[in-house]
């Protein structure tokens, strides 16, 4: 009976905001506003019946009105519902669209950070059926809050993009991305994040199959490392340098490791350790592993600055969203 009724009043809503549209003699043009408003009360009614489909059309509907009213901060409310709605129905693909398309919103309406706060929201939704588009999303997000200069906050969205390239085993993407990452966090002033990234990049290098690469990222960000991190480190090169299977193992099973972020702790146990023993050394090898220096900073600077200058792609399609 109360979801009855809910339909009736939502029918009700929808034929006030058919007759707020129509024009007559003496009203020369609809009531965009109105019929928004009434659309957005008849999704309500519609969301409390569980009618779930008719809900979404509502508003669609509201949407198009507010953008005709040129209420663009609406209008992206609308779609971040019609989202959550998607969701209820099990339709993830609509999420990504209807996201981007809040999102163009948002900015339309000059609040960038609400942008990328339902991009988040969305990527999260659809991460775990729809990695690659859940990418997008974050990408997306990272670009959209550096135009507003916020390495802190794109540094968490970035963080994202890097772990989901890890999890979808895309190394090469995944190496950029954490490189990208310590750069947002080098321009936040928060070094201690820097050294657990540099930990990652090793552990990303070496799932590479690149040992060459995973020393030299460690020379160039290890003196942002602690002490723990950097004997971490050093041994691990070691081990993989001298294919000393043993000592691979026994430094990627320890509590610094483990503890990492998920992604990373996966990958760590997922690496194909060399299988020499101890006893097979290189001959003139020893067990020391020479110093590490910081001398890459300038470039590390000219990178910064690269970031900061890049400039969304997807203006082009954020209008056509629109």
């Amino acid at each position: 009976m109360a979801a009855t009724k809910k339909i009736e009043e939502a029918l009700a809503h929808i034929r006030e905001a058919e007759k707020s549209l129509k024009t007559s003699l003496l009203k020369w043009k609809p009531d965009y506003d109105v019929a928004a408003d009434e659309y957005n009360a008849a999704a309500t009614c519609y969301k409390t019946a569980k009618q779930y489909t008719q809900c979404r059309e509502c508003l669609l509907k509201a949407v198009e009105n507010y953008k005709l009213n040129r209420s663009f901060f609406s209008a992206g409310k609308c779609l971040d519902q019609a989202a959550l709605i998607s969701k209820e129905l099990g339709d993830m693909e609509s999420i990504f669209t209807l996201c981007q398309r809040a999102a163009c919103m948002y900015r339309e309406h000059g609040i960038p950070d609400t942008a990328a706060l339902s991009l988040e929201k969305g990527a999260k939704i659809i991460e775990s059926q729809l990695p690659e588009k859940a990418l997008i999303m974050f990408e997306h997000a990272v670009d959209i809050v550096m135009t507003e200069d916020r390495p802190r906050q794109a540094a968490e969205y970035q963080s994202r993009v890097s772990r989901l390239n890890v999890k979808m085993q895309k190394y090469d993407a995944a190496t950029d991305a954490i490189r990208r990452e310590i750069c947002y966090h080098q321009a936040g002033e928060n070094q201690p994040a820097i050294g657990r990234l540099t930990v990652a990049l090793v552990l990303v290098q070496l799932a590479r199959g690149d040992c060459v690469a995973a020393e030299k990222a460690f020379r160039e960000w290890g003196s942002y490392c602690e002490n723990e991190e950097v004997q971490t480190l050093e041994m691990l090169i070691q081990a993989f340098d001298e294919e000393d299977g043993d000592m691979a193992v026994k430094v990627l099973n320890c509590p610094f490791i483990k503890h990492m972020d998920v992604e990373y702790s996966k990958l760590a146990r997922s690496l194909p350790v060399p299988k020499c023993s101890q006893e097979t050394k290189k001959p003139g090898v020893t067990d020391t592993y020479p110093p590490y220096t910081s001398s890459s900073g300038a470039d590390v600077d000219a990178l910064a600055k690269g970031v900061g200058s890049t400039s969304i792609s997807q203006n082009d399609e954020e209008l056509d969203l629109c």
